[in-house]
Order: structure tokens, then C-alpha cells, then sequence
């Protein structure tokens, strides 16, 4: 979701409750565009991040501390100038803007009581950081901006602060329904974007709600709907933001499995197929969301290599498998060089010398047939000619059908090396994947000539049950747990037909419960290419009825006799050890 104003107003909330009255004890630049703040307050001693990098602007409390430079940089020298020991008055935050003030009361060299104004603003590549004196004139900034960066706004020492209305937006706390119905119908977009693009701190995704719990389709443009559905609208959209104004906030994080997909300071309905987990601090959601799309991003990133490897192998095995099966198609009327042979064989003793055609009766199925013939040849000659054509057709289908085989058990394994590659966490992780594929032949090892060890463990979860369940990573996980870690008697899932992770539950020779069954089957469903659909059907046996087939891929197995069920994939309920 985007840093929209209704977040920022939540933030505003939470600071002023945690920060007004605090002296600034401390003020650290750790990065170029960031700041850290220790703050002392009556409850103790807080700390401010600010950050104002254009890809990712945040402002959040944490307990986290990050090394400075040895030479504080000269914005930090400055603000350490102005309001070092400062005491912070006000926390406020301009209509629904993306911006919060910090009003800061200090003495200056004359011991003359003194305000400033520390103003930071999460507007995506345009954000900053500005320290303004009591009259809104620009002090310094974090970031400047000259004339020939912006034509709109020049953010530097000495000009004026003001911000730039470019947009002719509305204040959403604010607006009346007259013009909140001209607003939204003047323009000939989609209502959604209509919503969004009236009225300042709205994003995208909250238009989408407000339009959902008003039960209007957000694809309609606005002045095709009647004035009683944008009353109602309005309505809905002022009850939306009441929950603003009067300071009740809800932080919470939407998760799909374990990956964070949404955050939001309001309920959002539209999400109800996510798991949804509360927090009391808005600053912890920031903090929490952030740092672990932050993880998931940077292995994606680190991953990009071994991505394309098995991409580009993928490919070129699907390209050759569809080559093989239209090879293949052409061998299906092979059988009939075969009875043109054998029909001329028996009847083509009448036939008349330089004949063109012979017109017979095919016996296996009771009915006349042409053969076309070649009249240089005689009949035997001509029915060679036909068994040479199905025996050439019957080895070309005999080796075609192995090659088809091998190519598919090549694209299965490569496509569970890229479901691997997604669920992988942590740079061990894609080590041992890299091991993998250097051992399958698809990477050349550099410089090291022997396999690396890497020391990696499976996921462990703990059933509702008291039962340990274990996933596999990656492939070699997977054969060690299904045959070196797994005893007869323990239960072995994976969903059916399709890439993903060997799960195996502990059984200690007891019967397992259905509720362990099924959240076994929830972790296999999560744990494959298949997670993001709302059913999955999984397959479970015991351990002892799964083999490994002579010469078969790491990870790759058999098994005849198995169970069943439809799961979804939802496992923000299992406890993970």
C-alpha cells in the first residue's frame, strides 16, 4: 500500500502521543538522506528514524540504533546548531498531505526562547527533509532542489517554503457533497481514479475500498452513475474518514502465508482473503512491513542469476519438448505402411505390370482401400518400400517417446528448482540451490573444486497438535528428508502434480489427528508453485510407500498408493519453530 496521507495521519497521532514535550538529546545523519533522532520524553528515550531516500521514504519509531559517520555531515551540524536540546512543541500535519511538521521551541545564541520548524515530506522521489525558522523561510534542506530540478518549487536556503499545489486537490476531512460530487464527476476516468486523483492523501488503495463498501463498481466513469448513488458515495466516503479525524486507527499488515502483501491504518474488506495482523503501533508496521519486503526483495535481487539459468534451461527444454511431441504426431500412421505392405503381399499377386494403385480390402477393419504404388517397382519391391517406412516411423516413435520422457522429467526438475528459488529465504538458502544446479551440470564451479558444504536446515513447524512437521528448501532437502530423515511410519505430502516442497510429519508411531493432516497439506500447498491458488490438492502416503526411481533427479519420486485432499494454502496459523 502507499505511504498515503491516512498513514501519515496515524503517525502524526502516535507521535504526538509519544514525542510532544520530548527534548531532541540527540541528532545522527547514519545515511545521506536519513535522519535518527533521540528523543528524551517523560516515558523514556525514543527514537526517530526519518528517512527521505526516493526510493523509500519513511518516517517510524525504533529501538534500533545505526552507526554514524565519523564527520557528521552539514546538515546534521546544523540542526545540532539550532535545536540540539530542543524541546518538540508540536507534531502536526497540513490537511492530508503527505507531510508532518515537528514545531520545536529552542534557545538561541542570545538564550532568546526560539521556534523552528522540522519538516519532512514522503512524496516518493520527491521527498526531503527541510528546517524552516518561525516564518516558513527555508533554512536548509536534506536534499536541494534548484530551479533547474523543479520548476514548481525551488527548496533552498533562503526561499520560502510553501507547498506546491499542482494537483487542485481536496481536503478529503473537509470536502462538502457538492464538491465532492463535482470534484469526482467533472473528470472522465474510472470512479477509483476519479477519487484518488480529487482529493490530497487518498491513495489507489483506499479509493478501491471506499468504492467497495459502497457496492459501486470502481471501472465506471462517475457521471454515468445517478445522484443518489454519489450521495451514498459521499456518505460512505465521509464515514471512511471519520475514523481519521477523530484519531481512530487501526494498524495492520495483511500477510499472504509469510509474505506481508498490505499495510493500512484502516480496515480494508477488499484484502478479507489475506490473513490480517493487528499491531497497537503504526511505527511497528512500518518498521516490520518495510524490513521484510526489504528481505524478500534483496533475495530476489541476489537470486537474479540463478533466475536466469534456469529460465533460459527451461525454455529451451519446452521449446525442444514441443518439437518432439509434433515429431512425434507425425510417427501416428505408421501402423498403416505396415498393412499397405502386408495387403500388397496378399493380393498384389494379380496386379498388372507399371500399376499405379492397388484397390483392396483392408481385413482389420472390413473395408476397400487405395494403396498407391510405384509402377517402376514390382509388388514386393512396393511392399518393402511400405514395411521400410513403418519400421523407420517405429523407431523414430520408440526413440522419440524416451527422448519425450526425459525432456519432461527435465522441465518438471527445473520447474522445481524455480519454486525452490521462490520460497528461498535467506542467502544459505540460494547457496545451496547454486550447489544444486553445479552438481546437475547447468553451472561450472569457479575457482573451488570441491562441493562446498553448506549448512542449511528444512523449515520446522509445530502442528496445533504437538506434531513436527519439516519442509524442504530446495531439492537436496527434500531427499534428505523423505529418505535419510523420515522413518516408515511418518507421513510424507506434496501437492499433486505440480513443483514444490516434501513435507514430513513426525508421527512418534502414533495416529495422527485430522487437524494435523491438515495443516500438513496447508504447508505442501503453501510450499509449491501452486500457493497462489484458492484450492490445492495434495497428495499423502506414508513415508515407506515412497521410492526413489533408479537414476531420478534429486527430490524426484514414486509413489502407486496414496490419499488425498483439497486444501488451501493459508498457514498464518502454524506455528513455526
Amino acid at each position: 500500500m502507499a505511504f498515503d496521507g491516512i498513514v501519515v495521519a496515524n503517525l502524526v497521532h502516535e507521535l504526538k502521543q509519544e514525542l510532544n514535550n520530548g527534548r531532541i538529546a540527540k541528532i545522527a545523519q547514519p545515511e545521506t538522506d536519513e535522519l535518527l533522532l533521540t528523543i528524551k520524553t517523560p516515558d523514556g528515550q525514543k527514537r526517530l528514524c526519518i528517512s527521505a531516500s526516493a526510493s523509500l521514504p519513511l518516517i517510524y519509531l525504533t529501538d534500533t540504533n545505526k552507526p554514524s559517520p565519523m564527520t557528521a555531515p552539514n546538515f546534521c551540524m546544523l540542526l545540532r546548531k539550532h535545536i540540539a536540546n530542543g524541546r518538540i512543541i508540536d507534531i502536526w500535519q497540513p490537511k492530508l498531505e503527505r507531510i508532518i511538521h515537528f514545531t520545536i521551541e529552542h534557545l538561541d545564541e542570545l538564550g532568546d526562547l526560539c521556534r523552528k520548524d522540522l519538516v519532512v515530506e514522503i512524496m516518493g522521489k520527491h521527498s526531503n527533509i527541510i528546517f524552516c525558522n518561525n516564518e516558513g523561510m527555508i533554512i536548509d534542506s536534506i536534499k536541494h532542489v534548484p530551479a533547474q530540478m523543479s520548476s514548481v518549487r525551488e527548496v533552498l536556503p533562503g526561499r520560502q517554503y510553501f507547498i506546491p499545489d499542482t494537483m487542485k486537490k481536496h481536503d478529503p476531512l473537509t470536502v462538502s457533497e457538492t464538491e465532492f460530487i463535482e470534484s469526482v464527476t467533472e473528470k472522465p476516468m474510472p470512479l477509483a481514479k476519479a477519487i484518488y486523483t480529487s482529493f490530497t492523501g487518498v491513495s489507489p488503495v483506499v479509493a478501491e475500498e471506499i468504492c467497495s463498501v459502497s457496492g459501486v463498481d470502481s471501472s465506471i466513469t462517475p457521471k454515468d452513475l445517478p445522484v443518489d448513488v454519489l450521495t451514498h458515495l459521499y456518505t460512505q466516503f465521509s464515514i471512511y474518514f471519520s475514523d481519521v479525524k477523530e484519531g481512530k486507527f487501526s494498524p495492520a499488515i495483511y500477510y499472504s502465508g509469510k509474505e506481508p502483501k498490505e499495510f493500512s491504518s484502516l480496515p480494508l474488506t477488499q484484502f478479507s482473503g489475506y490473513a490480517r495482523n493487528e499491531f497497537r503501533s503504526i511505527s511497528h508496521v512500518l518498521e516490520l512491513y518495510y524490513s521484510s519486503r526489504n528481505a524478500i526483495t534483496r533475495i530476489r535481487q541476489k537470486s537474479t542469476d540463478l533466475r536466469h539459468i534456469v529460465q533460459t534451461a527451461l525454455e529451451r527444454n519446452r521449446k525442444k519438448y514441443d518439437l518432439q511431441l509434433r515429431q512425434l504426431k507425425d510417427t501416428e500412421g505408421r501402423d498403416k505402411f505396415r498393412v499397405y505392405g502386408e495387403l500388397i503381399n496378399t493380393y498384389g499377386y494379380n496386379l498388372e505390370p507399371g500399376a499405379k494403385k492397388l484397390e483392396a480390402l483392408n481385413y482389420y477393419e472390413n473395408k476397400m482401400v487405395s494403396i498407391p504404388l510405384d509402377p517402376t517397382k514390382t509388388p514386393q519391391e512396393n511392399a518393402q518400400r511400405y514395411f521400410d517406412k513403418y519400421n523407420k516411423q517405429k523407431r523414430t516413435f520408440e526413440a522419440l517417446s524416451r527422448l519425450i520422457e526425459e525432456t519432461k522429467e527435465e522441465i518438471d526438475y527445473l520447474e522445481s528448482v524455480q519454486t525452490a528459488l521462490n520460497i528461498a529465504l535467506t542467502e544459505d538458502d540460494l547457496a545451496q540451490i547454486k550447489e544444486e544446479l553445479i552438481i546437475s551440470g547447468y553451472m561450472r564451479r569457479k575457482f573451488i573444486k570441491k562441493k562446498v558444504k553448506i549448512k542449511n536446515q528444512p523449515l520446522h513447524y509445530i502442528s496445533s497438535d504437538g506434531y513436527h512437521m519439516y519442509v524442504g528448501k530446495n531439492n537436496f532437502q527434500n531427499e534428505e528428508l523423505t529418505f535419510h530423515f523420515a522413518v516408515g511410519n511418518d507421513w510424507w505430502f506434496h501437492a499433486k502434480q505440480a513443483p514444490g516442497s516434501h513435507v514430513i510429519v513426525k508421527t512418534n508411531g502414533d495416529e495422527l489427528p485430522d487437524r494435523t493432516f491438515e495443516e500438513a497439506g496447508k504447508l505442501a500447498a503453501y510450499y509449491s508453485s501452486m500457493r497462489d491458488k484458492d484450492k490445492i490438492e495434495i497428495d499423502y502416503v506414508e513415508k515407506k510407500h515412497v521410492r526413489k526411481p533408479k537414476g531420478g533427479k534429486p527430490g524426484f519420486v514414486v509413489y502407486y498408493t496414496n490419499y488425498s485432499l483439497i486444501i488451501d494454502s493459508d498457514i498464518s496459523e502454524i506455528q513455526e519453530v
